[in-house]
């Protein structure tokens, strides 16, 4: 075989494999999951195009000049598996050298065509590149806008808010979560985790828990603690409302939900005294031994610190071992402890009729609803779906929005609460008062579709869009901790009139 002569601009030339070299800067860091159907299409039929190569000044080899790097690497692995020669003498297209940034343009272009580049590996990309050009442009720093316009005049549109979401995931993440980036993450969760932070940072700036800098570095050790291939935000959350819960000494749930307001941009509120202080010596020094002598420290990084079990001193026994979806801090408290545990109660309950009150005026229910702040589960149905709105539901909507109402039902305890509590709620004239009044259960089954348990699945669980889905679940956590909160402190949860509880039966 003749050695390749030098080429003209753009002109078709065969290269020695030998002296390619890839391009240091790829923008593809993971190996390309086309990578095996790829090897063998070029070992079947060899390469479908030329690579395009260039020559840096001085050079006596070729660089690729606008992607192919899964092609050479597979050119150059058949070469040392075979000795074929066919794969030795590549037709290759070789341009001019002209600038750093050029080059890694092409690169992105050509990665862009063909898709599949992760979102970390293109962030980091699109910074090398914004780095070369202020090098090559002698300026210290470009600025979004600048480098939106600078991109689009090199034929690679992208937005100044995506180039902001990359410089978030690249400077900020990368060096926390390596692993999950490296795994798949994109840009829907690094939207996500950018949008917990900032709500968990304004949560601190509002409480005055101290400097930003305490807040950064509890975020990046719960960063770096949660990285892994098989990532999930959830964790990561509940470790943030953890720590600034211990930084306030408020109750996890309270954190919980101002977190959720803050999240969806609604104000906070809570039932009256559930954020005050408890007494010295109660269940906040308790829970946290760590703040009896002296109050939270804004020097001191505390990091997912967990309220200690406390046994039951009659028998020795762990009751929050019992049901493990209840929450850790509200089953540490002594039962003496009475003022503690009824602003628990005031959290769970808001809780609670925070996600009943959201699935109902989601789905039309919205009227069937009235809140009990201090009374149940926090709040109470108080009529059947109208008339109105179930002749307006196809078959579909109807099924779902009836196992939604039994949902809501058994969450406030509506057909096992005491009977003459209930009525004090409901108008005499609703078919729900009747009812419940004369225990006649195939009035309320009558009036109000009945799904078969066994189709819950695809009648309301599959059907329900994933934010209320959450809710749903949510609700169900939320009723568990109530009732596991009142088993273990002797709460009555409906306020008895006189006699004994009055059940449909």
């Amino acid at each position: 075989m003749t050695p390749e002569r030098s080429p003209s601009a753009h002109e078709i030339t065969r290269v020695d494999v030998t002296r390619i070299h890839h391009y240091s800067r790829n923008p593809r860091r993971q190996q390309n999951p086309e990578y095996d159907r790829i090897k063998a299409s070029i070992q079947a039929e060899g390469l479908d195009q030329p690579l395009v190569l260039s020559q840096e000044p001085g050079a006596a080899d070729y660089v690729l000049h606008s992607g192919g790097n899964t092609r050479l690497r597979i050119l150059k692995e058949l070469l040392d598996e075979t000795g074929d020669e066919r794969f030795r003498w590549i037709d290759c297209v070789v341009k001019p050298w002209s600038q750093e940034s050029n080059v890694l343009f092409a690169h992105l272009r050509e990665n862009e065509l063909r898709g599949g580049l992760p979102f970390i590996d293109k962030a980091l990309a699109v910074f090398e590149a914004k780095h070369l050009l202020e090098s090559e442009m002698g300026v210290e720093s470009l600025s979004q806008r600048q480098l939106e316009e600078l991109f689009r005049e090199r034929g690679f549109g992208l937005s100044h808010s995506m180039i902001s979401k990359m410089g978030y995931a690249v400077e900020t993440l990368w060096p926390l979560m390596p692993k999950a980036l490296a795994a798949g993450l994109g840009r829907p969760q690094v939207e996500k985790i950018r949008a917990l932070e900032r709500a968990a940072r304004a949560i601190w700036d509002r409480r005055q828990l101290g400097d930003n800098t305490v807040f950064d570095a509890i975020f990046a050790e719960l960063c770096r603690r949660h990285d892994g291939a098989e990532w999930d935000i959830q964790p990561l959350r509940d470790a943030l409302e953890n720590e600034i819960a211990v930084e306030s000494e408020l109750n996890r749930q309270v954190i919980h939900l101002e977190m959720e307001a803050q999240l969806s941009g609604r104000a906070f509120s809570l039932p009256a005294h559930a954020e005050e202080d408890t007494e010295p010596g109660a269940d906040r020094d308790s829970e946290h031994p760590e703040h009896s002598d002296s109050g939270p420290s804004s020097n001191t990084t505390t990091l997912e610190k967990q309220p200690a079990d406390i046994d039951s001193p009659a028998s020795g026994h762990d009751k929050s071992k019992d049901q493990p979806n209840m929450p850790a801090e509200l089953t540490s408290a002594p039962n003496s402890q009475k003022g503690g545990q009824q602003r628990n109660l005031e959290v769970l309950r808001s809780q609670l009729w925070d996600c009943a009150v959201t699935l109902a005026a989601s789905h039309g229910l919205h009227d069937t609803v009235i809140r009990l702040p201090d009374q149940g589960l926090g709040f109470l149905l108080i009529d059947v779906p109208s008339l109105e709105l179930r002749e307006s539901l196809d078959q579909d909507m109807l099924d779902l929005v009836s196992a939604l109402w039994w949902q809501l039902a058994a969450s406030s305890e509506l057909t096992v609460a005491p009977t003459d509590i209930v009525l004090a709620y409901l108008d005499k004239d609703s078919l729900l008062y009747q009812a419940l009044a004369s225990h006649d259960a195939g009035l309320l089954f009558g009036s109000v579709w009945t799904p078969d348990p066994g189709h819950l699945n695809s009648q309301l669980w599959q059907q329900l869009n994933p934010p209320d889905w959450q809710r749903l679940l949510q609700m169900m956590e939320s009723y568990r901790s109530i009732k596991r909160l009142a088993f273990d402190t002797g709460v009555e949860l409906w306020a008895q009139q006189g006699g004994e509880s009055d059940v449909v039966q």
